[in-house]
């Protein structure tokens, strides 16, 4: 629960929904209360049950937010643990937030058996908060402070640094157990 209202509070606005895995690992009650028993509650959704084609929405992020970063090795020392979290919520963040960038679908149509999508331009998630008249504007200058002072080159070397290192440390335990 503790990470979850981390995430709430760098929000540059605020939560209106929360959707989760349909697993009982995903889903509790702790964070079924939090999200929907509060002075301001937060749609709380997840999956259906059996209905496989719904986990495509909750998990679309998983290849550019994990896989790509991580890959599709087995990180069970948990050691590793408090470096994935510093990587997450420093460098790889701020990387991913205001210079990458990503497409939305603004329309989709079927013409006879074609299904049409259009997107609109690429824009980082930074660009869209600057553009949103749901964001204040004290939040918007001080990401765009923000903005001045980073670096993507520095941010992807030193993600790159502490990535070799949760990788040297998570084969240094499974070295143990060969």
């Amino acid at each position: 629960m503790t990470q979850i209202k981390d995430v709430e509070n760098s929000l540059p606005f605020p939560l209106l929904g929360f959707d989760t895995d349909n697993g009982n690992e995903f889903l509790n009650w702790h964070l079924f209360r939090h999200f929907t028993q509060r002075k301001n509650p937060v749609q709380f959704t997840r999956s259906r049950s059996y209905q496989k084609q719904d986990n495509c929405h909750i998990e679309q992020k998983n290849w550019t937010h994990i896989r790509q970063w991580l890959g599709y090795e087995r990180l069970d020392n948990p050691e590793v643990v408090p470096l994935m979290n510093d990587l997450y919520t420093s460098e790889w963040r701020l990387y991913h937030n205001f210079f990458c960038p990503s497409v939305k679908l603004i329309a989709k149509k079927r013409v006879a058996s074609k299904v049409i999508k259009r997107y609109d331009k690429p824009k980082t998630p930074y660009q869209r908060v600057l553009e949103s008249k749901y964001v204040a504007a004290s939040v918007k200058r001080i990401l765009k402070e923000q903005m001045k002072r980073l670096n993507p080159f520095r941010l992807r070397r030193s993600i790159e640094r502490k990535l070799k290192r949760i990788f040297r440390l998570n084969s240094n335990k499974n070295a143990l157990y060969i």
